[in-house]
């Protein structure tokens, strides 16, 4: 025998004990050989060992159900995909946090005074994309719910064409937890356009196209559909149930979000004047970053005018035959405000739209993603 006899080969059989076991590799011991090889730190393994699970019955299953828990996202997402397969199960949907990691953050206020307060501590749920490298894209529950889009004749700032409020149903989906970064951009398609480089900054100077394009090779690359969000879902990620011009109120103070250095003093600390980092400054109730400021964000919307004719399903507005607008143009949905704006194009209901081939440095853009994928996770309660 070689010295090297007693070392685990790629393809031989394994039972119990905490060895690291091969995908592919036989297991012997029936259940309890699945047991094991769920047990494995191998991603790989566990996946195949649900597999084997469905020869046994209600045994098996418990093992699938069990697996939703699992530590790995893929494990869960596979133990899902089997169990949704069965046709002799009814599937009961739960509420994602029962499954997704969270994260907490506290959520702030802001006076009339113009005075930050920090509130109570809260928590949202989030979905980590591995793109590679060490860079991840947090995607970050938002909840379904109705708001009311649009803002108030008497809101300081308003524009007529943030008109007329209407009531909007949001189904439940994921939203970026930040704008897409240079580093995620650079994960995705492998260059950066941005004026201000850095790895955490939003990249800028993508066209609608571009942002369109990221999107469905990040589809592709991941197997999830990532999209923009539309106009209707933007604002109501926005406003996390608030009504206020801006999430934390209807002031806005220097230390709560990155706006036009024209309207105040130059501060080197960050660097106004142009980009910073996502994340610095506080996130609204629902854990979202930079929805204020920063960069301005593309939504898949074609821009109109005014709401008239406006879905009230949250779903992306493209043209509409019943709009006195017959000639939509190909200008798309900007929102959110940038570095650059003042600080009542920074508001929540705030409207604007720029040339989709077109580009600049303070324009950005953050994704969205169906339920379909993370976050609609079963029950572990299934019934026959």
């Amino acid at each position: 025998m070689s010295e090297n006899s007693k070392e685990s080969r790629e393809y031989d059989a394994v039972l119990g004990g905490q060895n690291t076991t091969p995908p592919d590799a036989a297991v012997l011991g029936g259940i309890a050989g699945v047991k094991s090889r769920l047990a494995s730190p191998v991603i790989e393994a566990r996946i195949a060992a649900l597999s084997a699970a469905l020869k046994y019955g209600q045994a098996g299953l418990d093992l699938i159900i069990g697996a939703l828990r699992d530590e790995s996202m893929q494990v869960k997402f596979a133990a899902y995909a089997l169990l949704k397969e069965r046709d002799d199960l009814k599937i009961e949907l739960n509420f994602p946090q029962d499954y997704l990691p969270t994260f907490e953050f506290d959520v702030i206020t802001v006076d009339a005074e113009r005075k930050q307060n920090i509130g109570n501590k809260s928590f949202a749920c989030y979905f980590p994309e591995d793109l590679g490298k060490g860079i991840v894209l947090e995607m970050v529950y938002i909840p379904e719910g109705k708001f009311l889009m649009g803002s108030p004749e008497t809101e300081e700032g308003r524009q007529e064409y943030e008109g007329p409020q209407h009531q909007v149903t949001v189904p439940a989906f994921l939203a970026g937890k930040y704008p897409i970064t240079q580093a995620q951009w650079q994960a995705v398609i492998g260059n950066n356009p941005s004026d201000f480089k850095g790895e955490k900054r939003p990249v800028e100077q993508v066209n609608w196209y571009e942002a369109v394009e990221f999107c469905q090779i990040l589809s592709e690359k991941t197997g999830k559909n990532y999209r923009l969000l539309s106009e209707a879902e933007w604002e109501y990620a926005c406003r996390a149930g608030t009504s206020t011009s801006f999430y934390f109120g209807n002031k806005i103070p220097e230390e709560s979000v990155n706006y036009s250095y024209v309207t105040r003093e130059l501060i080197e600390d960050p660097p106004y004047g142009e980009t910073t980092d996502v994340g610095i400054f506080p996130p609204n109730a629902f854990g979202l970053y930079d929805m204020h400021g920063n960069v301005t964000e593309w939504c898949s919307d074609l821009w109109h005018y005014d709401y008239q004719w406006a879905p009230h399903d949250g779903s992306s507005w493209e043209h509409d035959e019943s709009s006195w607008e017959t000639d939509v143009s190909e200008s798309r949905e900007l929102r959110g405000g940038s570095w650059s704006s003042e600080a009542k194009y920074c508001r929540a209901a705030c409207r604007d739209s720029y040339p989709a081939d077109k580009s600049d440095n303070c324009i950005g853009f953050r994704v969205a993603a169906g339920l379909q994928l993370p976050a609609a996770l079963p029950s572990p309660s299934i019934r026959p």
